[in-house]
């Protein structure tokens, strides 16, 4: 299966590859064969990435790069199953998680609720369904209810990549506003093991410390945003903001006339 794109033809579809095991040990040992179904897809620097199917037929999991080479001589096409199990169940996800994001919009946290645990049901891994629940506990003030899925959360990459970058954003700062600081901050630091040079991460970071009162980590991480980047113009505002409280030492930023007052984390690439 392809598509065309650039005049380019890409992979993308349904695959199997086998696997061969033995079983059994001396006169009883034999070799059986496993079926692994993968949902792979080229990007556009020819890399192919193929994720499994979970037992919902719907792509779950980590996703992993596999050579040209070994694709093309391992993998094979499945259209039909693709047709009649992939396609309809992922279609029957998005449309769950579409309806509980409506409901998240309107105010309607129940339902919203109810539609993101249906879409976990088909997808426990799925990130728009995480963060979207994780997102209706907060709106609601269920900090529990919201930690188990934070639990969930920062043990996933993919929560971290840049396709989701709105999720991540809106999920950090509801943490912090909810009073969740160490959450926060852990989250953002599990983000700063991918992505270790993002000064924006070190920022919020930075306004987490601030609100659990603990200058010396919130002026450590202002200063390394900085130093990645020296023209990062509201954490040289929080410096100056410090400065004119008495909560800094001496050597400080260029002036600014006022305190910080929105969250860098719109600005946040991992």
């Amino acid at each position: 299966m392809k598509e065309k794109e650039n005049d380019q033809a890409r992979i993308k579809g349904v695959f199997s590859s086998e696997k061969v095991a033995k079983v059994g040990a001396g006169t009883t040992v034999r070799k059986t064969t496993q079926t692994m179904y993968w949902f792979a897809e080229e990007d556009e620097n020819g890399i192919i990435w193929v994720q499994p199917l979970n037992p919902n037929y719907v792509p779950s999991g980590p996703k992993q790069e596999v050579p040209r080479d070994e694709f093309l001589e391992n993998y094979r096409p499945e259209p039909e199953f693709y047709t009649h199990k992939v396609y309809p169940n992922i279609r029957k996800l998005n449309q769950t998680i579409a309806r509980a994001e409506r409901h998240r919009a309107n105010g309607e946290t129940y339902s919203a609720e109810y539609e993101f645990t249906n879409a976990l049901k088909i997808d426990e891994e799925n990130i728009r369904a995480n963060f979207g629940l994780g997102l209706t506990y907060l709106d609601r003030g269920d900090t529990a209810r919201a930690n188990d899925v934070f639990e969930r959360l920062v043990k996933l990459d993919a929560a971290f990549e840049p396709e989701h970058k709105h999720l991540f954003n809106d999920f950090g700062i509801n943490l912090r506003k909810n009073e969740m600081y160490d959450q926060a901050i852990r989250y953002y630091q599990r983000a700063l093991e991918l992505s270790p040079t993002d000064e924006h991460l070190h920022y919020n970071i930075a306004r987490a410390y601030f609100s659990k009162a603990d200058l010396e980590n919130t002026v450590a991480h202002l200063r390394q945003a900085l130093s990645i980047n020296p023209d990062f113009a509201i954490a040289k505002k929080f410096l100056v903001y410090l400065k004119q409280q008495g909560l800094l030492p001496a050597a400080t930023a260029p002036a600014a006339p006022s305190p910080p007052s929105a969250d860098s984390g719109a600005n946040h690439t991992p």
